[in-house]
């Protein structure tokens, strides 16, 4: 029993559409059978190229050519011996001989190329025919998504997307590597940092023990800053954000849930002039000096590449196709976003269970991270545990206070839990004594040491700053 050559087609759901949608799928089975013969005949050289390429039975459009190419990769990673009569006598053994086509099918296929000097142009040719053919299929399964479920836009749109640079991914080789270059590399970048040439390895924050923890924010971290309401995590976030866009100048994009566009620049404006807001009112004249510095710190903050989206309760599938398109265009190096219980998910899983719509949101921005290869900085509400507590544990927040799902702590790179002791001082000598006096707590580092950093928070301007160490 042979199987049937015949090539499949692409069938359309409508009769009103194209009759284009019923041509052959592109192929290419002579180049198919090509690096096939080639395996067959030195299955040490050509079958471990075709891993190295990632070549998988997925490539092949005939399903025959693709077994076949299973069975050899199989057989290779045993360490069996690959030759043509005991590779037939083993096919019929499992019951695959006629899918393959039979005898004479391997047979064509040994003899089918005469030396393997084209080895990698037909390989090339397979995985360019499997890319179309991945095209199509995505573009027809959105197409009856697009029937099928209209009112689901956002979700679909990111499905599409998503899928498309699944395509692009799949379809690259990534490039190898040797040990040695590798290890050179560690021992150069090392002693740069021992000669104090470099300081991080990511996108510094601004805050030096801080940096010193964490190496700098790096391309596909997530880090989490949490805390209760009026902490300050917003401050802290565009303290960052404006460190990284104005004096780094890296593209930055900002996504606010909870204040518009306008109040987020007044604030950089204002807290970068060292300005307080609340001095403004009837009949206050700023002086020359603070006109100077407010106009500086307003040209700075136009000239920066910072994008804001202040889209309030903005579904994390927008969210990404937002941020893919910006580091698209601009090139974005870092992300931010007020906050993650802020956000949405539309999917059909999350409508029922509020803990799984956060997981999801949560996954999604770390996925996002990777993707993009940008570190994200996203703020996080806790729950009441912090106010909870008793003695000097009062107010001190943990990990296991962050509201409403666990997988926020299993998803971040790094988590930094932000409190001022001050706002849970119980009388007013205690109040000024803190006053000011603020830590983040960086209690998880998946790369790097935790530890307390103490900073100082200056609330008439929404501003923290490196703080001395008291044991210092």
């Amino acid at each position: 029993m042979a199987v049937s050559t015949e090539a499949p087609v692409l069938q359309s759901s409508s009769a009103s559409e194209s009759e284009d949608s019923a041509r052959t799928l592109p192929n290419a089975l002579g180049p198919e059978k090509s690096v096939l013969s080639s395996m067959l005949k030195d299955p040490e050289q050509w079958i471990t190229n075709a891993r190295e390429e990632n070549l998988t039975r997925e490539h092949f459009y005939l399903p025959a050519h693709g077994l076949l190419f299973e069975t050899l990769c199989e057989l290779n990673d045993r360490g069996s011996e690959i030759e043509l009569v005991s590779l037939v006598q083993l096919l019929h053994d499992r019951g695959i001989l006629d899918d393959i086509g039979g005898r004479a099918a391997v047979a064509d296929i040994y003899t089918y190329a005469p030396n393997a000097a084209h080895f990698g142009n037909h390989l090339k040719i397979v995985k360019e025919k499997h890319v179309l053919r991945s095209i199509i299929r995505t573009c027809t399964e959105s197409i009856s998504e697009a029937y099928d479920n209209p009112e689901d836009t956002a979700k679909l749109l990111d499905q599409v997307e998503q899928e498309v640079l699944g395509i692009r991914q799949s379809s690259e080789t990534a490039a190898g590597f040797s040990i040695r270059d590798s290890v050179g590399e560690v021992m150069t970048r090392f002693q740069e940092i021992l000669a104090g040439e470099v300081e991080v390895q990511g996108v510094a924050t601004g805050y030096t023990d801080l940096d010193g923890m964490s190496k700098g924010l790096k391309p596909g971290e997530m880090f989490v800053v949490a805390a209760r309401p009026s902490m300050g995590k917003t401050s802290l976030m565009m303290n960052i954000v404006e460190h990284i866009c104005v004096d780094q100048s890296t593209p930055t994009l900002v996504f606010s849930c909870e204040m518009t566009a306008f109040q987020i620049v007044q604030r950089l404006v204002f807290s970068r002039a060292r300005f307080a807001l609340s001095r403004i009112g009837k009949g206050f004249k700023p002086s020359k000096e603070e006109l100077i510095k407010l106009k500086r710190a307003s040209q700075e903050i136009a000239e920066a590449r910072l994008w804001i989206d202040d889209t309030a309760g903005i579904p994390i599938e927008t969210l990404r196709a937002k941020a893919r398109r910006r580091k698209r265009e601009d090139g974005i190096g870092l992300i931010a976003i007020d906050y993650l219980q802020l956000l949405k998910s539309n999917s059909r899983q999350a409508a029922n269970s509020r803990e799984r719509e956060i997981g999801e949101i949560s996954a999604g921005i770390k996925a996002l991270a990777k993707e993009l290869e940008v570190p994200i900085v996203v703020l996080a509400q806790l729950n009441r545990g912090p106010e909870g507590r008793t003695g000097s544990s009062l107010g001190v927040p943990r990990m296991s206070d962050l509201r409403e799902s666990g997988t926020i702590e299993q998803d971040a790179d790094m988590i930094g839990l932000l409190y001022r002791s001050a706002y849970y001082a119980e009388t007013e000598e205690e109040k000024e004594e803190l006053a000011g006096k603020s830590e983040l707590v960086l209690a998880k580092n998946r790369n790097g040491e935790t530890g307390h950093i103490p900073l100082t928070f200056i609330a008439e301007l929404m501003r923290f700053e490196s703080r001395a160490r008291e044991d210092d």
